[in-house]
């Protein structure tokens, strides 16, 4: 990348965070046109527009440095998807990478709405929604307590809808808050609960000579309790019920987290509302377990107490009691396949239950030839990771004349080819910020290749 003019650099771009843009536009869009689209939303500080060294000809790539967070924030927020001028196509718009920063991050990214703030002790959720509330529509507060006293540690949570609104709360609260933007939730074994202390779980597994017998304890060191799971009543499937309006993304990525998951839906009413049920099936009946024993009781969102429950819903448990003692010893962490466990010819999962997606989706159609004509290329950002390729041909070949699926190795994106431009806008349409199999995806046009002559031409 070309480096900014010296005159016009401030001398800190991260100061302060988030205060800079990564803008995705056309390559006809010029300095002045930036800054008079953006200069709504508060003091720029700079715009710098990205230039080919050999050829000075843009790159369609501009940096814009706003003088506040919350004005670079609210100003992604609005433009995102906007056609700066007739006839080209609509701008991304992200908050730009930074030195603490591995990645830009876009307006749903949740690392920009969550606050960490420190509060006095005698401080409520309550007092705490109020206090933060002007600033902008809460989702949640959360205190941290002493996990043993139930008494607050003077700290707490404030999660925004919008990044702005965070970005705002930092800036404006008083300053006796300290408040600043939450650390990223980690996703190791070792997880943290509200509380602020580390939870470890160890899990143990005993064959015994009865093949019938699974003796699984789950406790933590020192303190196993041993549990006989001959008993009819467990099943693979677990019911779960909550209070709080839950999406089906938001269930599928808490039970996602133990390994073997093959079906989770929400259960819906005659006019598609939620009636506060979900139904989740394991591939092992050791991954249902271990589901029920550390989810059920679990308040997500905080305050909000799941129940989990098994319930048999028609499938065979003897045949998943059959193969459970080898499945557990390298499926409950590993998650091989299920068809590597299975009998030949035995298929845990139906047809209906391989696309859970909140998208109305048309039946399948036959795929382009693959000597089509590329009409449309659609490029698609894939949270928290990539789909398969055989899920995503099932789910874009939909639309008809898709030619192929690409995935970018080591990336979350991938690229979608059609032979007829229509089909790929109507894919387009429908598919983005959908959810499949608890992916969300983001749908867009591809940038055309490039034309340069020196350039190696795309393979995808």
């Amino acid at each position: 990348m070309d480096e900014y003019p010296s005159k016009q650099v401030p001398e800190n771009l991260d100061d302060p965070p988030n205060s800079r843009l990564f803008v995705v536009t056309s390559r006809c869009i010029t300095e002045d046109e930036l800054r008079d689209s953006f200069s709504v939303f508060g003091d720029i500080q700079g715009v710098w527009v990205v230039k080919d060294k050999q050829t000075k000809e843009s790159k369609g790539i501009a940096y814009i440095k706003f003088a506040k967070s919350s004005q670079a924030c609210l100003a992604m927020e609005d433009m995102h998807g906007k056609v700066l001028v007739e006839g080209t196509k609509p701008i991304k718009v992200f908050i730009a990478q930074s030195r603490s920063s591995t990645r830009h991050r876009d307006v749903e990214d949740e690392e920009l709405t969550r606050i960490f703030v420190m509060i006095p002790k005698t401080f409520s959720e309550e007092d705490l929604k109020e206090t933060f509330k002007e600033y902008g529509d809460i989702e949640y507060c959360v205190i941290i307590k002493n996990k043993f006293t139930g008494e607050s540690k003077g700290l707490g949570y404030v999660r925004y809808y919008k990044p702005s609104q965070a970005a705002l709360a930092i800036e404006i609260c008083d300053k006796a808050y300290r408040a600043i933007l939450a650390e990223p939730r980690s996703k190791s074994a070792s997880t943290e609960d509200y509380s602020g202390n580390k939870v470890k779980v160890l899990v143990v597994v005993c064959l015994v000579t009865d093949p019938g017998v699974l003796l699984s304890c789950i406790a933590d060191p020192g303190n196993y309790t041993v549990i006989d799971y001959r008993s009819g009543e467990f099943t693979r499937s677990l019911m779960m019920s909550t209070r709080a309006a839950l999406t089906q993304e938001q269930i599928f990525a808490l039970f996602d987290i133990i390994p073997g998951m093959e079906y989770c839906e929400l259960q819906r009413d005659a006019y598609g509302m939620s009636k506060g049920h979900a139904l989740i099936r394991y591939s092992n009946l050791g991954s249902a377990l271990y589901a029920r024993e550390k989810l059920n009781g679990f308040e997500y969102p905080p305050g909000n107490r799941l129940a989990v429950n098994f319930v048999d819903d028609g499938e065979d448990r003897r045949m998943a009691m059959q193969f459970v003692a080898a499945q557990m010893m390298s499926a409950v962490w590993n998650g091989p396949s299920t068809s590597q466990m299975m009998k030949p010819g035995f298929s845990v999962v139906s047809s209906i239950s391989r696309i859970q997606t909140d998208a109305s989706l048309p039946p399948p159609k036959k795929l382009a030839p693959p000597d089509s004509k590329t009409k449309e290329r659609l490029f698609v950002v894939f949270s928290p990771s990539p789909l398969p390729p055989d899920v995503l041909e099932d789910v874009f070949c939909r639309f008809g004349s898709l030619i192929e699926v690409h995935l970018v190795p080591g990336r979350k994106v991938g690229y979608m080819k059609y032979a007829d431009k229509q089909c790929a806008d109507e894919a387009m349409a429908v598919l983005h910020g959908r959810v499949v199999n608890g992916v969300k995806m983001k749908v867009m046009l591809a940038d055309p290749p490039r034309e340069e002559s020196h350039k190696r031409p795309r393979t995808y």
